[in-house]
């Protein structure tokens, strides 16, 4: 299968890095990569000496035939070139978010049911082992029922990407639609849509949101959610949950080992065997992912999808826009409360 690559930075990095490994055990060659950067551009020629290289991302989406192309761009130029994919006939693996604003949400919709073809969007921690861990917790009851859940997602200041395109809201959606909405993508895939919403947020000097602390409340539930881009690029990037079940309490930490524990009523506590289907760290990206295990998962699994012509039923686009548009409501709310802080 014929796949190309749009995108070489972080992110893109990722991707060729788990295609690759990918391309060593299943019918995968990636035939053509692009990125504007040319330094970025000869390291990931560097993986794959037979692939077509170009500039631009609309020009390799113009010229080639491909089966399916990873679009690992900044965030704001994810709808327009996943769109002119559809349009050639190519199945789109989009990373996340997969777009900023409600009309390209319903674009992308709309370009995805007329061409037939199939998306995935990269709501990676779908397929992390510990998330996968509390989602079947969750589903089979097996430490009774949820009764809360505090999730937090914490980096520094984002200063790397090109032309600096975090720092501009309308291309990062803040870190609302960068960063939090991996966990409120998380929350949904779970629990469903939330009864109700509460947002409280901060701001950098610049005026862009850069925490978040959600509250959604369910039935018999509540979730409290943290995103934040500390004003240091120094902070360590760290990833948290606790889940309080009737039975249970579970709680990860993505800086610990073991990352997962389970502490129960009589005090015992629980390491779960937690199988992953690849192990591999690497820093080659530069950001602040080094185990390619989740990304090679959710990778290797929208290419079954499209070698048996599976529905895409991990992170399909539809849930992809769901979640978009549920950050979008509160990125607004987090506008609000901050506008209304400065007026007391």
């Amino acid at each position: 299968m014929k796949i190309g690559i749009i995108g070489c930075g972080g992110m893109g990095t990722t991707h060729y890095l788990s295609l690759r490994a990918l391309a060593e055990q299943e019918g995968v060659e990636v035939t053509c990569i692009a990125e504007c950067r040319k330094e970025f551009l000869d390291k990931a020629a560097s993986y794959f000496p037979n692939a077509r290289t170009y500039e631009y991302g609309m020009d390799l989406i113009k010229n080639e035939e491909l089966d399916i192309v990873h679009i690992c761009l900044p965030s704001y130029m994810h709808a327009e070139h996943a769109i002119a994919a559809l349009e050639k006939g190519m199945n789109v693996f989009v990373e996340k978010p997969v777009c900023l604003t409600e009309e390209d949400c319903q674009a992308l919709l709309d370009a995805e049911k007329r061409s037939g073809k199939k998306v995935m969007v990269g709501q990676v921690v779908r397929s992390f082992k510990e998330y996968k861990f509390l989602k079947e917790a969750y589903d089979s009851g097996r430490y009774g029922k949820l009764k809360s859940m505090v999730m937090q997602r914490i980096s520094g200041d984002v200063r790397w990407g090109f032309e600096n395109w975090f720092q501009d809201e309308k291309k990062s959606g803040s870190v609302v639609l960068d960063l939090h909405v991996h966990d409120l993508d998380f929350i949904r895939y779970m629990l469903g849509e939330p009864k109700s919403m509460d947002v409280k947020a901060t701001e950098f000097p610049s005026g862009m949101v850069n925490q978040i602390v959600a509250s959604y409340e369910y039935d018999d539930t509540f979730v409290t959610a943290e995103g934040i881009w500390d004003i240091s690029p120094s902070l360590k990037f760290h990833a948290t949950y606790r889940a309080c079940f009737e039975k249970a309490t579970l709680v990860f930490d993505s800086g610990a080992t073991p990352s997962l524990e389970i502490y129960k009523p009589d005090g015992e506590v629980e390491i779960p065997e937690l199988p992953s289907e690849y192990e591999e760290e690497s820093d080659v990206a530069g950001i602040n992912i080094s185990n390619l295990g989740p990304y090679f998962t959710e990778i290797k699994y929208f290419f079954e999808c499209v070698r048996d012509d599976k529905p895409v039923e991990l992170a399909p686009l539809s849930e992809g826009v769901k979640s978009a548009e549920l950050a979008i409501k509160e990125w607004k709310m987090a506008k609000e409360y901050i506008e209304k802080k400065k007026h007391h």
